[in-house]
């Protein structure tokens, strides 16, 4: 069990290394296999390129399934990214409601990002109904002392 534990460990860790050093292909070869068993981290990076064409075709359709499989599975970023994907219909339809849903998980983890765009969308009421005091309440969470 022990040499199956160091093996994903590596591939994973291979793979996140990959990604982060711009090697999108070799990234993709290793994320690929551990999105699909169901990794959020792999699930995320590989969003990440179907989206935006890095290290293979843009794919839209496997963008929006591996973001929300692993904002589902709780991660924030993936929360945040999936918000935005709604907020700005990228790889989906437009959504403001389920854009704030979305950006509220990633808050309520504490991301800043996600706790400021909540924020914006109360001022606005884009997605949300207008309210300024839960807009305020949002910004100082993210840190903005005066709002």
């Amino acid at each position: 069990m022990t040499e199956t534990i160091s093996n994903y460990d590596m591939q994973i860790g291979s793979g996140i290394a990959a990604f982060e050093a711009k090697h999108f292909a070799r990234a993709s070869g290793l994320l690929s296999p551990l999105a699909e068993a169901g990794d959020p981290q792999a699930q995320y990076r590989m969003a990440i390129m179907a989206q935006n064409g890095l290290g293979m075709h843009e794919n839209h359709g496997m963008a929006f399934r591996f973001m929300k499989a692993a904002a589902e599975a709780g991660l924030d970023i993936a929360q945040h990214g999936l918000g935005f994907m709604f907020l700005e219909g990228e790889c989906t339809d437009k959504d403001p409601v389920q854009a704030a849903h979305w950006f509220r998980l990633a808050a309520e983890q504490g991301l800043i990002g996600s706790q400021t765009t909540l924020a914006m969308l109360y001022e606005g009421g884009r997605g949300v109904a207008k309210d300024p005091e839960e807009a305020r309440k949002w910004y100082r969470r993210a840190g903005f002392d005066e709002v």
